[in-house]
């Protein structure tokens, strides 16, 4: 029994999940998400979907954001610095306006103080939301407007911006830093870019 337990505790919470490279959201697919959330009134959803798509951060990284890493003197700040759990680097990213307003929001409403985390749990095991209770919410978000929950997940917030700024761009470098990865064949990896794309930029990238 006992043994029977034990093989229970360390099963993996992804087990029998389709695993894989997610989705990112379009763009009328982030805005129709937002409108309902904003509908709803769920400031703690809104603050926490804007910045993901904002910061472009893993989601060990989000969960652990406190109120200091994004706000100084009761203002939230329109960029921000943070180390990453994985790579140990620091990764600055972009609080845009709306983001701004939806964590003035919610950090008031909850009346967090400057050394708290900015998104704590409800849980009283943990100080902060976890990284499980995370991909709950993702898969919610893209459940109330239709899609495909195996399809999407937290790697798809990290990724929309990003995908985003390529197409219209075709700055691979400039990804490669907002999402802080050492190697820019990570970068090309992790946002699914066929060969020839790759070799095009770099062939029109002189040195």
């Amino acid at each position: 029994m006992d043994q029977e337990i034990q093989t229970k505790q360390r099963m993996p919470w992804n087990k029998g999940k389709l695993i894989g490279q997610k989705s990112p959201l379009k763009l009328k697919e982030i805005w129709a998400i937002r409108i309902r959330l904003q509908m709803a009134k769920n400031t703690r959803e809104l603050a926490l979907f804007n910045l993901a798509i904002d910061s472009k951060l893993r989601g060990c990284d989000l969960v652990k954001l406190k109120v200091c890493d994004v706000a100084q003197g009761g203002r939230v700040s329109s960029r921000a610095i943070i180390m990453q759990q994985k790579t140990h680097r620091p990764v600055q990213f972009e609080i845009t306006e709306q983001t701004r307003d939806a964590l003035a929001n919610w950090i008031s409403q909850a009346q967090l103080k400057s050394d708290e985390y900015l998104f704590p749990s409800r849980i009283h095991d943990s100080p902060h939301l976890s990284t499980r209770q995370y991909a709950r919410i993702v898969e919610h978000w893209v459940t109330s407007i239709g899609l495909d929950p195996a399809a999407y997940g937290t790697h798809t917030m990290r990724r929309t911006k990003a995908t985003l700024i390529y197409r219209r761009t075709k700055n691979l470098r400039a990804v490669q830093l907002l999402l802080g990865h050492t190697k820019l064949e990570s970068t090309v990896r992790y946002l699914g870019i066929e060969v020839d794309d790759a070799l095009e930029i770099s062939e029109q990238t002189e040195i």
